[in-house]
């Protein structure tokens, strides 16, 4: 009994590769992979986001899904007619990522909305690593961020790893792009910007309200944008050589929001 069970469990497995396993259609395939580059995203007005966690959390928010690729059952509240079950070798030929999960949904990007100048925003100068923008947002919203605004030569919102490093949180921070020099000279709230030196961020008294700009990887906060910063603080080193030349953008705003939330609570 048990070997005609697993005998019929494999013919069942073979059936299901043979006949479900083959419903992604070569437009699809194209329509997905092109979706690795922002001009297609823009075009479409769509983007790609991989993983249980990443899914589901984009699921549960005003995201709209447009269709979800997966190996094996996964979202029961997700309507049929939106959902296709695809194999492990379908699934590689559209992943963006070096190692494929389990499952790919395509999403519509959402409308543009205004930037509230209230709280503390987070404005980036011309990130460029995808896995930064995607753990800053996650920073952002473990510390209670609601706005982030970036110039226009940071790395797309939604770049597939962008959206996977940030694990849902792209879902509940909102991103504008804009003109950063424009904008940043027309607020009426503080500026902050991280530099080498500055006034020491542990002995400063900081704001409810304003906001916090953080440099490029290489080059830090552009000399334009730095002209408009009236305040330029520092996170001190505190080892004995001090020859550390500088931190990771993402390892800075993690100590530089802990600290304005900190003297806030």
């Amino acid at each position: 009994m048990i070997f005609l069970l697993k005998s019929f469990s494999k013919v069942v497995k073979y059936l299901i590769q043979k006949y479900i396993f083959s419903m992604v259609s070569k437009n699809q395939i194209k329509l997905i992979t092109s979706l690795h580059q922002k001009k297609f995203r823009s075009q479409h007005g769509l983007f790609l986001a991989e993983g249980i966690k990443v899914i589901q959390e984009l699921l549960q928010s005003n995201f709209e899904l447009y269709h979800l690729y997966q190996t094996e059952p996964l979202f029961d509240s997700v309507l049929s007619s939106q959902k296709t079950i695809i194999s492990v070798e379908e699934l590689a030929k559209i992943t963006a990522l070096t190692t494929p999960n389990n499952c790919l949904a395509i999403f519509k990007i959402p409308e543009i909305t205004q930037i509230d100048e209230k709280g503390l925003i987070v404005a980036l100068d011309a990130i460029r690593d995808p896995g930064n923008l995607g753990t800053i947002l996650r920073l952002c919203d473990w510390f209670g961020i609601e706005q982030v605004v970036c110039s226009k030569e940071t790395v797309d919102l939604y770049n597939p790893k962008v959206i996977q490093a940030t694990m849902g949180s792209v879902s509940r921070v909102k991103v504008n792009y804009v003109d950063l020099l424009e904008w940043i000279g027309k607020t009426n709230l503080p500026v902050y910007g991280t530099f080498m030196t500055g006034a020491n961020i542990y002995k400063e008294k900081l704001p409810q309200e304003g906001i916090i700009v953080l440099g490029n990887e290489a080059n830090g906060i552009s000399k334009e944008i730095e002209n408009c910063i009236q305040n330029r603080i520092t996170i001190p080193r505190f080892g004995k050589l001090k020859k550390t030349e500088s931190l990771n953008v993402a390892s800075a705003t993690a100590i530089l929001l802990s600290e304005f939330c900190r003297a806030n609570s």
